[in-house]
């Protein structure tokens, strides 16, 4: 799959429920990478030889659904405790009690979700990007439609197949719109309130110029490329379609993050508010938060050697190789 030596080829590991495609690097305490949407374990290529050589045992699947991991079919294949279970999974098959858990967009999802039903198996989080939410108190595509709009992705993914194709017909295209360095003007007029459009990847597809930098090489578009006009984006896309079963579900679960956690936003993600970064603070119980400026939504590529430094900082701080 790499072109980078220094990226490690996979292995195909029984996470009980599906097989995982996995790369390791390294040895000593156990870290587990989680990536996002629309992404792969290569996301981390800049991270995993750097922990490796810090002394860890690096671990990046591509989770169920992407890149060579399996691809279940049903939509209930992609629920919060399945992908939860392929962490716990993937641990008792690797024979690890517990790994500090890094996680990067739908994965700082699955991680602090990790933290609510599974916090014995975590030795610590690192959620990158995306803060912890607590459960809401009504149905979270209800509140999206009402609050955001039908163009909204989340939404738009829910009952409809439009964009499992829009995106197929062209996925280099598609993976060269998203990940992209654009910067968010957070500035508003005096006395007036900005109205932000609801984000809709369809219509960024759809515009002649996507905007902001080209983030990804041309050798490492066409890996992102290549697996996902092998695989698809119907599992990626099944994530999000359990967005009201998994609030159904974790009905009874204690909303209180216990796991030490360390939290990195950027200042330029047009995805999260500063707002919804200091509303998890009541909810988590040992945080430290810091920010990467002049940095978007993907920071493991957009800013990886300051990424790495704070990494490397508070990891020699709450568990030293």
């Amino acid at each position: 799959m790499s072109m980078n030596p220094a990226f490690p080829e996979p292995t195909l590991v029984d996470a009980g429920d599906v097989n995982l495609a996995v790369h390791q690097m390294g040895a000593g305490r156990p870290i587990i990478l989680v990536h996002g949407f629309p992404e792969l374990a290569f996301s981390w290529r800049h991270q995993i030889p750097i922990l490796a050589a810090a002394g860890y045992h690096v671990i990046a699947p591509d989770m169920r659904g992407y890149g060579g991991s399996d691809k279940p079919a049903d939509v209930a294949d992609y629920t919060i405790q399945k992908l939860t279970g392929d962490l716990t999974g993937l641990m008792d098959a690797l024979g690890l009690d517990e790994a500090l858990v890094v996680g990067h967009d739908w994965g700082a999802l699955v991680t602090w979700q990790m933290a609510l039903l599974n916090p014995e198996r975590m030795s610590g989080l690192v959620a990158l990007n995306i803060p912890f939410f607590k459960r809401p108190p009504i149905n979270p595509i209800t509140f999206m439609r009402f609050k955001i709009g039908k163009d909204f992705y989340i939404v738009n993914f829910q009952k409809s197949d439009e964009a499992d194709r829009r995106f197929a017909e062209d996925p280099a295209r598609f993976i060269d719109v998203m990940m992209r360095r654009r910067r968010v003007n957070r500035t508003r007029p005096q006395g007036k309130r900005v109205k932000r459009r609801p984000l809709s990847l369809l219509e960024m597809l759809d515009r002649e110029d996507p905007g902001g930098e080209v983030l990804l090489t041309p050798d490492e578009l066409r890996i992102y490329a290549n697996a996902f006009e092998s695989g698809g984006f119907t599992g990626p896309i099944n994530w999000y379609r359990n967005f009201s079963q998994n609030w159904r579900s974790t009905k009874y679960v204690d909303q209180v993050v216990r796991p030490p956690a360390l939290f990195i936003g950027a200042s330029d993600d047009a995805i999260v508010s500063e707002r919804q970064i200091e509303a998890m603070k009541t909810n988590v119980v040992d945080l430290e938060i810091r920010m990467i400026e002049d940095c978007g939504h993907w920071m493991q590529q957009e800013k990886p050697a300051e990424l790495n430094e704070i990494l490397l900082d508070w990891l020699l701080r709450r568990y030293p190789a």
